[in-house]
């Protein structure tokens, strides 16, 4: 395993990002390379900070409060009443803890939730709020490594899941302006050559930005 990987496996992998990185392996790699200190990651607190520094060598330092501070851990509750069914929330949480479809009310489910707090902003309607859950316990003491490795394993398939979506969404896009490219003459009110030529140009431009899309994610 790379020292990457083991300072990534010390991570709580709530996928927050409020040490200022997408996700706590991008963190482990800027840990390894030296871009940046232990002591960016809330959840994992103080503890934390005393685990990386035992793997690393680097110094124990004081949690850098300008990324967070230490607390309990808390899930997201979603008010049934004010929720607009809007689906803002689901692409954003890291390990799909929310359950939901469009113009339907979601919900959270407690277990899968880590806290992050990344669906509070997104929700246009500010219906989710935050619950304490694990009263005065806090950092690793709210969290455990069983729970990590949950967390890090849903999010591993939450990645997968969007680059399937993405493909998908590109694969539709192509096939539809490859018949709107086809059929641009016939379903067009113009005749004049270079109105139809300029419509086809608009076309191919939307269908080589599917196939870009489809093959950044290939």
């Amino acid at each position: 395993m790379s020292l990457t990987d083991r300072i990534n496996a010390l991570l709580p992998q709530t996928q927050c990002t409020r040490c200022g990185y997408p996700d706590c392996a991008a963190y482990a790699e800027a840990i390894n390379t030296n871009m940046v200190n232990i002591n960016r990651c809330p959840p994992g607190g103080d503890e934390g900070i005393r685990r990386l520094a035992a793997l690393t060598g680097q110094p124990v330092l004081a949690l850098d409060v300008e990324h967070g501070h230490e607390g309990p851990r808390h899930v997201a509750v979603i008010d049934e009443a004010w929720c607009i069914g809007c689906t803002l929330c689901l692409p954003v949480c890291p390990t799909d803890a929310i359950l939901g479809s469009n113009k339907r009310m979601h919900s959270v489910i407690e277990k899968h939730c880590t806290g992050c707090e990344l669906c509070i902003p997104v929700c246009p309607v500010d219906c989710i709020s935050l619950v304490n859950v694990t009263a005065l316990e806090t950092g690793w003491n709210a969290w455990s490594p069983k729970q990590a490795e949950e967390a890090r394993s849903r999010y591993v398939f939450h990645q997968i899941k969007q680059v399937r979506d993405t493909q998908v969404q590109a694969d539709r896009l192509e096939r539809k302006a490859k018949v709107a490219l086809a059929e641009v003459a016939a379903h067009s009110e113009h005749t004049d050559s270079t109105v139809l030529d300029a419509k086809r140009s608009v076309i191919e431009a939307a269908l080589a930005r599917a196939r870009a899309r489809r093959s950044a994610t290939d």
